[in-house]
C-alpha cells in the first residue's frame, strides 16, 4: 500500500484494465477529479462506459497488451482471470502493476475519518444512504459506492473533507487492503464461498476486518455470524451495536413493516427515542440498513434530526429495487439481488406492493454460487408469481461445477428458462399485464434486458 501512495505522488498516467466494474469506475472518477490522466479498457459496453467516456476519459474496447502502452501505473480488477492478455502484458511490463483494492488502500489513507462498510448484504445501499446523509449534512465526505447514487447520479464522490465513505467487499479478502477508521459489518452470510470455503473462514477474515479499524466498529447486534467476528477481534476501540434487540446501542423500536412495503419506526439510542423515521424504500432488510447509516452519521458528527431527514429522502441506490418506469400499466424495476437471502427480501417486499402479478427475472451469477446455495435459489425463487430464467452468467468462473439453469428450472414450479436478452424482454412484456410488476433480477448484465423491455413497451 506505501508503494502505491508514494507513486501517486510522482506520476499522472494511470491505466484501469476494467474500468467498467462497479468497484473500478469511482476510483477512476475520483482520480480523474484530482487530475490524473486516465485510459481504460473493457470487454462489455456497458451504461458505466458512457459515464466514463463523458468525462472524456478514454476506453479501448476488448483487452490487449497494446492498451497499455504510455502508462504510468496499471490497475486491475479482480475479476479478471490470469491469462487476460492486457494482464499478462501488463506483469511483464515493468510498469508498476496493482489489483484495484491496492489503489483503493491506499486511498483510504488520506481521511481521518475513514468509514467502510462490509457485509454480505446490504453494501451498497448503505454506503450510498451515509453518503447522501454526510452531504446534506455538510460533511463534504469523498465517497466510494458499488453502485450508482441517484442523488447525484455518479458512483463515487470527491469531497474536501476528512469524512470518507466507501464500500468495502470481502470478495477475495479484498477489503483487507482498507485503512477503515470505523469498520461497519451489516452483516456476515455465506457467500464467495469458491474462496472462503467455510463459513468459519469467512467470520475471520472480518474478524481481521474490524482489527484493522482504528477508531470504531459499528455491528449488527442482532446477527449471530457477526457477534461470532467480534467476538473474536482485538478490543481497545469503540464497540457500537445496531438492531431490533433491547441490547443494541442504536434500535429501532415500534416497526410497522405490515401496513405497507415502506417500513417505518423509531430510532432509538441509549432508549432515548431520537425521531420517527419513513423509509421510501422498500423492504424490512432496510431497517437494519438504515439504522446502520444513521448510527455511522450520528457518530461522526451528524445530528439526529439531520440524518432523519436525509435518511427519508433516499429513494434507493442504482440496481437496488430501481423502477425504471410504468408503461402501459406495467411497471418495470431492477435489482442486483444475486444471493438467496437477497432475491428473498426483494421478493417478498416486491408481493407486499400490490402488483396484480410479480414477474421476477433471474440471471444467476457464477457456477460456484448457484451449485452451492442451489437449493435456496429453488425455494425463494418460488416467491413471485411467474419466474423467468437467463443461462448462468459464468463471469470469472468457468462450469467445472456442472451446474446449469434448466436444473433449476425443473425445480421451481411453473419457471422458464429464456436465453438472449431481446428474447427475455419479448417474452416477459407479451405475458405481463396492466397492474404488473416486472423485476429483473442479478449482478451482472440482466439489467440491459430490463431496458429493453422498457423500449418494447414505450412503442
Amino acid at each position: 500500500m506505501n508503494e502505491v501512495i508514494e507513486l501517486l505522488k510522482k506520476i499522472k498516467k494511470i491505466h484501469f484494465i476494467g474500468i467498467g466494474g462497479s468497484g473500478m469506475c469511482p476510483l477512476a472518477e475520483i482520480l480523474h477529479e484530482e487530475g490524473y490522466e486516465l485510459s481504460g479498457s473493457d470487454n462489455n459496453e456497458s451504461d458505466i462506459l458512457k459515464r466514463i467516456r463523458a468525462l472524456g476519459i478514454p476506453v479501448s474496447m476488448g483487452q490487449r497488451a497494446e492498451n497499455i502502452e504510455g502508462a504510468e501505473m496499471i490497475v486491475y480488477t479482480a475479476a479478471l482471470l490470469e491469462d487476460n492478455p492486457e494482464l499478462v502484458a501488463a506483469k511483464k511490463s515493468g510498469i508498476p502493476t496493482f489489483e484495484r483494492s491496492k489503489l483503493f488502500g491506499a486511498i483510504t489513507t488520506m481521511y481521518p475519518n475513514c468509514i467502510c462498510i462490509a457485509g454480505t448484504h446490504g453494501k451498497t445501499t448503505v454506503t450510498s444512504m451515509l453518503t447522501q446523509v454526510m452531504i446534506s449534512a455538510g460533511k463534504d465526505p469523498t465517497a466510494v459506492i458499488g453502485g450508482k447514487l441517484p442523488f447525484n447520479n455518479r458512483y463515487g464522490v470527491v469531497g474536501h473533507s476528512e469524512n470518507m465513505v466507501c464500500e468495502a467487499c470481502e470478495f477475495v479478502d479484498t477489503f483487507l487492503d482498507l485503512d477503515p477508521d470505523v469498520s461497519v459489518i451489516l452483516n456476515i452470510d455465506e457467500d464467495h464461498l469458491d474462496y472462503f470455503k467455510t463459513l468459519e473462514n469467512l467470520k475471520a477474515s472480518f474478524t481481521k476486518f474490524a482489527n484493522n479499524a482504528s477508531k470504531a466498529v459499528i455491528y449488527n447486534g442482532d446477527d449471530k455470524n457477526t457477534i461470532d467476528a467480534i467476538n473474536n477481534a482485538e478490543r481497545g476501540k469503540d464497540l457500537i451495536t445496531f438492531g431490533l434487540g433491547e441490547e443494541n446501542d442504536y434500535r429501532a423500536v415500534n416497526v410497522d413493516a405490515e401496513s405497507s412495503a415502506f417500513p417505518c419506526f423509531d430510532v432509538c439510542r441509549d432508549n432515548e427515542i431520537l425521531g420517527h423515521i419513513e423509509l421510501h424504500i422498500p423492504g424490512e432488510h432496510n431497517v437494519y440498513n438504515a439504522l446502520a447509516a444513521f448510527a455511522c452519521a450520528h457518530y461522526s458528527g451528524v445530528e439526529a434530526d439531520e440524518a432523519i431527514k436525509a435518511i427519508e429522502q433516499f429513494k434507493g441506490a442504482g440496481r437496488r429495487f430501481e423502477i425504471l418506469g410504468k408503461y402501459k400499466g406495467i411497471t418495470i424495476a431492477d435489482d442486483y439481488a444475486h444471493h438467496p437471502k437477497e432475491l428473498k427480501v426483494t421478493l417478498e417486499a416486491a408481493m407486499k406492493m400490490g402488483y396484480k402479478k410479480v414477474y421476477a427475472v433471474f440471471q444467476p451469477f457464477t457456477f460456484s454460487r448457484t451449485k452451492i446455495l442451489f437449493d435456496d435459489f429453488v425455494e425463494v425463487l418460488q416467491i413471485p408469481d411467474r419466474c423467468v430464467l437467463t443461462e448462468i452468467m459464468g463471469s470469472r468462473e468457468i462450469n467445472t461445477y456442472g451446474v446449469y439453469t434448466s436444473q433449476l428450472v425443473e425445480k421451481i414450479p411453473g419457471s422458464v428458462q429464456v436465453d438472449g436478452f431481446e428474447n427475455i424482454a419479448k417474452y416477459v412484456t407479451e405475458k405481463a399485464q396492466d397492474g404488473d410488476l416486472i423485476i429483473t433480477l442479478g449482478c451482472g448484465d440482466i439489467y440491459k434486458a430490463a431496458k429493453i423491455m422498457v423500449d418494447i413497451l414505450k412503442e
